[in-house]
């Protein structure tokens, strides 16, 4: 398993981890403000039994979290660059001089960004320790999504039944899930394909299929997704908005990313563990914060036996959002930092 306990010296310890990766680990070249690795200070060690929470090398997570924040620079960089030469093809100077200073401030602020996902990515550390993440993902460990809930148990807080449909409305969106029949191997794994649509007004701007696998144990897992955002311009026809990009899409086993829960089986207070695994693109986290919640959207409630959760992503370092399972329902309610709330308003079932 790769889930940990969270500590009330995590904190503080993660925070210890950081200004010892920088001073150590890392080495500012001049007149870039970009930062260069060493890794030759890897050694073994392992967990220290006489001081708890203190880890005695190697910082595997530690040591991702600094070569990922190379990458966040090295890409920046490159992005600034192109943004550069296209500026150099305007032709207005005022115009050229304009493009040329966004492009700078842009990279300015990129940095900034850069900086606060590394310190995100030591506090995921802190939380779920310093080992490799390398999950075990072995096909004989998972059952067939065909047969969850006729010969296998659903997750109580996860049903991956088919035909089953959430409608969610929040923040002026409509996000109806679905369990299709559709299937997919992964790494040699049977996925089952759930599809999230998002609507505003009616209109499509996401299109999601998300690949679900439930093991032996009972545990979901989330084993990558295929994003589709749409937007719909000046002239267009709503009913057929146009497909921007794929950003937040991967797949376990392709680019080295790796799979993760999306549900445990039998969560507890103080289980953390990571959902998706893909540097840069893809980095859930949930805690586990409270199983004898209460809460009540217009489709459901639960009185002191509610699952919540707590879900963050080192991509975007200080959002969080709450969220509320039912038993043999599931996700009930999402709720942010600001307060906003996504409620489940109608559940179908086969």
């Amino acid at each position: 398993m790769f889930t940990a306990k969270v500590s009330g010296k995590s904190k503080s310890a993660t925070l210890k981890t950081a200004i010892a990766l920088l001073a150590v680990l890392f080495l500012v070249i001049p007149g870039t403000g970009l930062l260069s690795i060493d890794l030759s200070q890897a050694s073994g060690g392992g967990w220290d039994d006489d001081h708890d929470n203190h880890w005695k090398g190697p910082r595997f997570c530690s040591q991702t979290a600094g070569v990922v924040f190379k990458a966040c620079g090295s890409e920046l960089e490159d992005d600034f660059l192109i943004a550069i030469a296209n500026c150099i093809n305007v032709s207005d100077k005022d115009e050229r001089k304009e493009c040329e200073a966004d492009a700078r401030d842009e990279r300015k602020d990129g940095r900034e960004l850069c900086k606060e996902q590394f310190e995100a990515r030591l506090d995921v550390c802190g939380l779920v320790g310093e080992k490799r993440y390398d999950p075990d993902f072995d096909p004989d460990n998972f059952v067939d999504p065909l047969e969850i809930g006729d010969e296998v148990d659903p997750n109580p807080y996860f049903p991956l039944v088919q035909g089953t449909q959430w409608v969610y409305e929040g923040g002026g969106e409509r996000i109806t899930v679905t369990v299709t029949e559709k299937i997919k191997l992964i790494e040699g794994v049977t996925c089952v394909v759930v599809n999230d649509l998002v609507t505003e007004d009616e209109v499509k701007i996401e299109d999601t299929d998300d690949w679900y696998a439930q093991d032996l144990d009972g545990n979901v897992w989330y084993c990558g997704e295929i994003a589709k955002n749409f937007e719909t311009f000046e002239g267009d026809v709503p009913e057929d908005p146009e497909l921007v990009d794929i950003e937040g899409s991967w797949k376990a086993g392709r680019d080295g990313a790796k799979p993760g829960y999306l549900m445990l089986a039998a969560p507890k207070v103080g289980d953390v563990y990571r959902q998706e695994v893909s540097w840069g693109d893809a980095e859930d986290v949930a805690e586990v914060t409270d199983t004898t919640g209460s809460e009540s959207v217009p489709a459901a409630s639960c009185t002191d036996d509610c699952l919540v959760t707590r879900d963050f992503t080192a991509i975007e370092p200080g959002i969080n959002e709450s969220k509320y399972y039912a038993l043999g329902v599931g996700l009930i309610l999402e709720v942010d930092n600001e307060g906003n709330r996504v409620e489940l308003v109608k559940m179908t079932t086969p």
